[in-house]
This record gives structure tokens, sequence and C-alpha cells, in this order.
């Protein structure tokens, strides 16, 4: 791939024309007036990505030399110079593939070097792109190119006499009469009508401002394709489809319920020139005046447009959609991954890890402060075993003896049955002072059955490593998240319909981002969540737990140096993404760079402090001026940083814990009555809307113009995933399984059969089985006196 000093001109060899190649407009300049920064700006962040800085690193610690750009300007600059970077690459191909050829002249190369999309290089290189042999070739060696451009030239002459001209029965490519010659001579402009890059260009915009997407359901299919009823007779602009409207179409089309259309805008039954037609026509010179050659020349307009061009740029419309759509879904999908990933974790507290079943029954395991492992079993409180009281004392004695605070239990099958087992306990033993919430076992099954997962717990059954990862999940959702591939954490809208490496490499980097944005504790971090600090790859994570393994904790930050293949480069990206609690040096527990740490001495000479006094005086540091401290190396912007960062040493970004109490009774959808006010909590953030849990196994859908009472383009400017928020019942359609919900509980309850204004756009999910009530607990006798047991063998073992 070319450097960005090469993108800036021609290299040497490519200089040596018979004319001197214009300049190429630099990289930087473009990347630098796309994102309304300066120059050096984005230079200064090129050469530190070209060096090996990851995006975490430059925008944490070397915001001098960008002048501050952040994450987000810095995923986007480096996405765009790949992009630029690979059309440069392509541009050098293509002006060496028509040097080649003997056709390169300074009009053809201009244009190359002006091209700004990669579209735009295409089309002025189709001309010259080897192709098979066309009809256009074959008449040109049949000596037919003089023909064509007489006609087009000349149009008072008649074709057919100046065709006659050019029969001849004999010879390598023989013309058998006039009618063969002037289909010839029509073969070579069509090819040239529709081989001009400029009108290419413009007729590519002019569809896509005008042109409509059409769908309609095939023939039988509409019953198998109900879910696609929305599109069975629909049309829309292409410049107003939303994206996940846009992925639905073309979902319809794979399966082949709808089919699609990609129109013009123009009456494909009108017998008069289309305005695009009329537009190719200008372009050559060709009128209809009466004259001989007109209605020539008007057929041959009319034939490259409808045989060559309308369905190149058909293709073209479908491929444009196609990526704004992509394009955009991957944007949600890697925003509510890092809403996901950056949810409050309820911290270190001895959990309870619950991954709920009817038949195989409840899989339990129990997690101590530090997220180890420490004891599971299974219980049987549901169909077809029914042991509820059984099951109340296992999870009692298991609470009393682990000194539980919290519960966690999966959001799967038998959730909210499940969650009625906890709440009984919770109100028959009340001094156990649990917290219970419901948590997404997304990706849950996939983690089990990984290779981390069966290395970690090796004895362990995959159901109840399950178990285990759902109670991490509530210690530190970014923590065990990691361990899990992105893409299957299932916060995305037609995920499986992406492309995969753009959708993995976008979510590698929210993940990436998440995890140097909260921290990492270099002493207890599994291998999955090392992989992910800035300059740490696998091979990095395997070393450092292996030598944390081997020789015990580390104690400082240096002692990094000593774990094989851990150079200079990466403990400068790694080092300040790193925690270590209760080290040698308390810095060592912050976010300051050691790179800084001569400058935190200069603090603490100016203050007459120790850096264990100084940390958390937030009037001391508050009084400081960082321009003092600034040098040639620090700027007044790290300066900053070190002293927020000294009043609150590896501050969690992250919110504080909060759980959705979910209302007793309302256990189904035929439960719900519209009107109801719930507490839900917000499980998936989609283009048209929200999808939120209100604890009946199937989530509703909050729809966008249900969100605010003021008009929001994107519904994460008011929720965001594993947000708790109130919300009210407004539809509840049990044969398709569909809940409508709104944020604004003053709305009023649409009347039976009334369809609602916003459009609906339920996403139909599956119902799962619902088993026969759950027995009510005793709650005395034997039950109460197995508790009080369990209560005294507790106090005997911590005695």
């Amino acid at each position: 791939m070319p450097s960005i000093r090469r993108s800036a001109g021609a290299s040497s060899t490519h200089r040596a024309h018979c004319f001197e190649r214009p300049p190429v407009p630099k990289i930087a300049s473009i990347i630098a007036a796309e994102l309304a920064v300066r120059e050096e700006q984005v230079q200064a962040a090129i050469d530190l990505l070209d060096g090996g800085s990851t995006v975490p690193f430059i925008a944490r610690y070397r915001k001098e030399a960008t002048g501050m750009l952040d994450d987000v300007q810095l995923r986007a600059l480096e996405e765009r110079l790949g992009y630029l970077r690979e059309m440069d690459a392509r541009r050098i191909a293509i002006i060496d593939s028509i040097k080649q050829q003997g056709k390169l002249t300074p009009e053809i190369e201009k244009a190359l070097l002006a091209a700004d999309t990669k579209a735009r290089l295409e089309d002025i290189y189709l001309p010259f792109k080897e192709k098979r042999r066309t009809k256009a070739q074959i008449a040109r060696e049949a000596g037919l190119e003089p023909l064509a451009e007489m006609l087009l030239t000349n149009p008072d002459k008649h074709p057919e006499t100046e065709a006659a001209a050019f029969v001849k029965t004999d010879g390598e490519h023989p013309v058998a009469d006039v009618k063969a010659a002037l289909e010839g001579a029509r073969a070579i402009l069509v090819e040239r009508f529709s081989e001009h890059a400029d009108l290419t260009g413009s007729l590519r915009e002019a569809i896509w401002s005008r042109g409509q997407l059409k769908a309609s359901v095939r023939t039988g299919k509409k019953t198998e394709g109900a879910k696609f009823a929305d599109y069975f007779d629909f049309s829309e602009p292409y410049q107003k489809l939303p994206s996940h409207r846009i992925l639905a179409l073309l979902r319809g089309e794979k399966e082949e319920i709808l089919t699609l259309d990609f129109g013009d805008g123009e009456d494909p039954d009108s017998k008069e020139p289309t305005q695009y037609e009329n537009r190719i026509a200008a372009t050559f010179g060709i009128a209809r005046k009466g004259r001989p050659g007109d209605a020539f020349l008007s057929d041959c307009v009319r034939w490259a447009w409808r045989t060559r061009i309308k369905t190149g740029l058909a293709l073209d419309t479908r491929m444009r959609l196609w990526q704004q759509a992509e394009k955009e879904a991957v944007r949600v999908f890697a925003a509510n991954l890092r809403d996901l990933l950056l949810a409050a974790p309820a911290g270190g507290r001895a959990t309870l890890g619950l991954d709920p079943g009817f038949r195989t029954g409840v899989k339990v395991a129990v997690i101590d402060q530090t997220g180890k492992f420490v004891d599971h079993t299974t219980i049987y409180p549901h169909e077809p075993a029914r042991k509820w009281n059984e099951s109340m004392l296992e999870l009692a004695q298991l609470c009393i003896k682990h000194r539980i605070e919290l519960v966690a239990i999966g959001n799967g099958t038998a959730s909210r049955e499940t969650e009625k087992l906890v709440t009984d306990l919770m109100k028959l033993k009340p001094e156990l002072k649990l917290t219970k919430a419901i948590v997404s076992e997304a990706g849950a099954s996939v983690y089990s059955a990984s290779e981390f997962a069966s290395k970690e717990f090796p004895d362990l059954d995959v159901s109840i490593r399950g178990a285990v990862s759902i109670a991490r999940r509530l210690q530190d959702p970014l923590g065990e998240l990691v361990k899990v591939p992105p893409q299957s954490i299932g916060v995305g809208q037609y995920q499986h319909d992406l492309n995969q490496h753009v959708l993995s490499r976008a979510l590698d980097a929210t993940v990436e981002d998440c995890v140097n944005a909260v921290g990492v504790d270099l002493n207890t971090a599994s291998a999955p969540l090392l992989e992910r600090v800035s300059g740490i790859g696998e091979t990095l994570a395997a070393n450092i737990v292996a030598h944390r393994d081997g020789n015990g904790p580390f104690p400082s930050r240096a002692k990094l140096k000593e774990v094989p293949r851990l150079g200079p480069k990466a403990f400068e990206q790694c080092a300040g993404f790193l925690r270590i609690r209760d080290g040698e040096n308390p810095l060592d527990a912050s976010g300051v760079h050691p790179e800084a740490y001569p400058l935190v001495k200069k603090i603490l000479a100016a203050t007459k402090s120790d850096i264990k006094a100084i940390i958390g005086q937030t009037k001391t540091l508050q009084s400081l001026q960082p321009a003092s401290f600034a040098d040639d190396k620090f700027g007044i912007p790290t300066v900053t940083d070190i002293l927020k960062e000294l009043e609150k040493p590896g501050r969690d970004p992250r919110p504080e814990f909060k759980t959705a109490t979910f209302q007793e009774g309302v256990e189904k959808i035929t439960d719900l009555k519209p009107g109801m006010i719930l507490e839900a909590t917000v499980t998936n953030v989609a283009a048209f809307g929200a999808f939120a849990d209100i604890g009946v196994h199937q989530d509703g859908l909050i729809h966008i113009s249900a969100m605010s009472e003021r008009r929001i383009n994107d519904p994460r400017e008011v929720v965001k995933p594993g947000q708790v928020v109130k919300v009210k019942v407004l539809e509840v359609d049990v044969p398709r399984n569909r809940i409508g919900l709104t944020l604004r509980l003053s709305d009023p309850i649409p009347a039976p059969g009334e369809r609602r204004k916003d459009g609906g756009g339920n996403a139909k999910l599956v119902d799962r089985y619902r088993p026969k009530p759950e027995p009510k607990s005793t709650g005395g006798g034997a039950f109460a006196a197995a508790l009080a047991k369990a209560a005294e063998n507790s106090k005997g073992r911590s005695k």
C-alpha cells in the first residue's frame, strides 16, 4: 500500500512521461477538510498510526501532537486513511495499465489524478479495462468505426447509403449487408455512450435524486413471507430510505419473498425519451431535427440507455444503498456494543449466577467478590420436577454459606419463573439483603463452549460455565463480555447480512476503545481482557498471564518489562491502561503514564508533598495552574489530565449500578394490559426504535416516534442499552407476539382495532413455552427450620 508521501505526488518512475503529471492532493489535507481540523493534526495522527501507535494511546497520551483529536475523530481518520490509500494504490495501477496500452494522455491522467472516489476512478478506466470480446470490438475489427464516427458527426447523411460502402462478403471480418453494418456502428456508439465517465457520473447522481426502490410480493409467497407484509406493495425514494428498511427489503429479496425494482423515476411504459436519454443525446450533440441520421442516432441513445447504462446504474444504486445501510447498521451495532460494555458494574460482591431452565433445571454458580468460581449446584423448581421449596432451601444455604449479596438471573427460558423463586426467598429471608437482577444471556453459550472456558474450567459442565458467565456479567460486564465474540452479544440489526470483515473490524475497535477507557487490573485480568489493551495481542496477553502465574502478582508496571517479547514499544502503548492496586508506586493504580512520572515529581515538589498525601486532595490540586508545569514534552492537556487523575486515581467512567424492578404478576405477554406503566431495561437500540425487557420473555418495541415529545433522528439520543426506564404499554398483540411501548407516559391508548400512527415496525419474536403457575412456598415448618440450621452452621464455620 503506498505511503502518504507517495500519495502526495507521483513517484520518479511515474514521472517519466513526456508531460508533467499534476500533483495528487495530499491525503492529510483531504481528511483534514472532511473532519474540519488542521492538516497538521491529521498528519501527526497519521505518523503516529504508521509508527505503530493505537487509537486509544494516541487519544489519551498524545493530545499535544494531534491537537486533542478524540477517539471518535481518530477512528474516522483511520478508516478514511485506509480508503484513500487503497484508492491511491488503485489509481497508480490504473495509470500503469493505460500507459502500457499506449493510450495514456495528459487529459486522461489529469482526470485520474483528480478522481476523489473509487467509483469515479472506475468510470474513467472503463473504456480501457480489458474485457471479453464485445460486439463493438467485433465491429471495429470489421472496420466499422469510421461509419459510426461519420454517422455521429454528420446526421445529414443517410445511414443506409453510408453503410452500403462498408458491406463486404470476403476477408477475415465480413459484413454481410447494410443491416449488419448499421448494427455494428450502433454497437460501437452504444459502447462509447455507456463508457463516458462524466456522463455516467451525472446520470448516477440523477437516478439517486429522482429514483425510487419498489418492492412487490412474489406469486404465492404472501403466507410464507408474512413478516415482510409491510413491503408487499412498497415504494420509497432512495434518499429517504432508512438503513433498517433497506436491509429488510434486501433480505426479503434474498429469501425469495420480494421482487425489487431499482427504478429511475421515469414511467417505464412511456414512448417518449426519458430525461436520461435526453441527457445522453445532449452530451454527444444528438438532436431530433428531421435529418436523415437523427432516427438512427436516437435509436442508439435509447439502446445505450435501456440495455447498458440503466442496467449498470441500477447495480450501482443497489450497491450504494447496501453500503449506506451497512455503514449505518455497523454504526448502530458499535454504539450499542459500547453502551453495553460500559454498562454499570455491580462491583466486587459475592454473586449467585442462575442459568434458568425447566426440564434440565436451573444451573447455579457461586462467584466470590474477586470473580473467582467457588461453588455450584443444580436445582429443579420448575416443571416437571416442581421442587420449589427444596430449591429455595438450597439457594438459601448457598447464600448464607458464601455471604451472597447479588443474584444474577439469566433472561432466557424460565427467567421470570426463576426470578419469582428468588423473590420468594428474599421475602422469606429479608436478612440476607439480596439484590437481584436480570442479566442478558446473549453469547453466554458461545463463551461456555469456547476454548478459553474449557481451559478456565476444564472440569465444569458447559451449562455451569454459563451460570458463571451470567454472574460475572453482573459484577463486571466489560470484563466478561470481552470473552465473547462481539457479533454474538446480540445488540445489532440484520448483523448476519452485513460484511463480516467490516463488522468485525468496527466491533473490535469499539471493544478496544471501551477496555482502554476503563483500564484493566493487571493482576486479575483474564487473557481475553488483556488482549484488548493497547499494544497487547494474543501472544503477549498469554505471556503476561504465564508470568503472573509463575512469579506472582506484578508489584509495579516496570516489572512488565520482564515479560517475554514485551518490548519498549509495547510497554509504551499498554502501560498507562494497566492498573496495579496496592503496588509499590501509587501512580501505578492511576491512568498516569509511566513516561509522565517525572512530571508528577515536579508537581509534588511544587506542593511540598508526597504522592500518598496529595492523591485525592481535590482542593490543592484544583488550585494548581497546568501551565506552570507544562514544558516541551508535556503540554497543558497532559498536565490537566494528570491533575484530574491525582484527584481520583483510576476513576471508572461507567455509571452507577441500578436494576429494573419487574412488576409482580406480569410474567407473560397475556398478563399485559394497555395502559400499564412498568419498569423496563433497554436491551437493544435500532434505527427505528428500541427494544425493552419488561419481564415477559419478550421484548417490547418503543418506536422512535414514541420516545420523546420532540422529534428525534436517532433513538440513542434518548436511550441506551442497559438503561432502566419507565414505559407505558400501548398495544399487546398476542397472536403475533408484539408489544408496543411508549416512553411518553401521557400517550393515549389506541382504541381496539385502531392502527398506531408510528408505522409499527415491531419485530416478531419467538414465543416460549410457558409452564403452569409455580406452587406457593409455605415458608414455615421444616423449611424454616432448615434455613435456621443453615444459618447456625454458617456462624459456626465463621467462628
